[in-house]
């Protein structure tokens, strides 16, 4: 049995059915629950999903991780993900050099990059500023974006943080870097989503919608 069921009591002293895993099988679940967003009893599912693959597709699985980590490197110019000294992205002639879309992270590249609509190139900076989490500016890659800026091909910075209070206070403080610079520093507008209603707006999203106006 991959389970042993055994009965025990609660604080208010109600019988409940527990269950105790083989070491292996829970030492696969407190795997899977350390991942972000993984409660346990999806790490359970998850788990019994691993053992019910084929040795083969185990061993591709496990590899592919292995893999992953051993291959996957920072850009060098950048700070995205990439497999070379730089990525396709930075080495790509056909984007455009003159602009830099600073990110938070790796994830915000590709959610940009779906919407095939911006020919720039990106700066992730590996988080956010947040002083009570002891995230300070030397934790971020500020210092490879000011080499970039200071190269002198870019001509505008646009800062697509999240609108969060961490968002916020990192392009305000990547705003005064830039100051001394002879670039354009500009701010993803942030709105009202489609089909959504103004009653059920927060002031942020309403007071980003008003600032985000365009002539129509």
């Amino acid at each position: 049995m991959v389970a042993d069921l055994f009965f025990g009591s609660d604080s208010k002293g109600k019988v409940v059915v527990m269950s105790s895993f083989i070491p292996s099988v829970e030492r696969l679940i407190e795997k899977f629950r350390k991942l972000p967003g993984i409660g346990y009893k999806t790490a359970v599912r998850l788990a019994f999903h691993v053992l019910s693959m084929s040795e083969e597709d185990a061993s591709e699985f496990a590899d592919a991780i292995i893999n992953a980590k051993k291959l996957v490197k920072t850009c060098s110019v950048c700070m995205n993900i990439c497999e070379d000294e730089v990525c396709d992205i930075c080495s790509s002639q056909k984007r455009d050099h003159s602009l830099i879309c600073v990110v938070e992270g790796s994830k915000d590249v590709l959610a940009i990059e779906k919407l095939n609509d911006y020919n720039g190139l990106y700066h992730v900076l590996g988080g956010l500023l947040s002083p009570l989490n002891g995230i300070g500016p030397e934790n971020l890659y500020l210092k490879q974006l000011l080499k970039r800026v200071s190269d002198g091909e870019v001509s505008e910075v646009i800062v697509a943080t999240n609108p969060s209070v961490e968002g916020e206070a990192t392009a305000m403080y990547i705003s005064r870097l830039l100051k001394p610079f002879n670039v354009v520093t500009t701010r993803l507008a942030y709105g009202l989503p489609a089909g959504s209603e103004l009653e059920y707006a927060d002031e942020l999203t309403l007071s980003r919608a008003f600032e985000g106006r365009r002539e129509i």
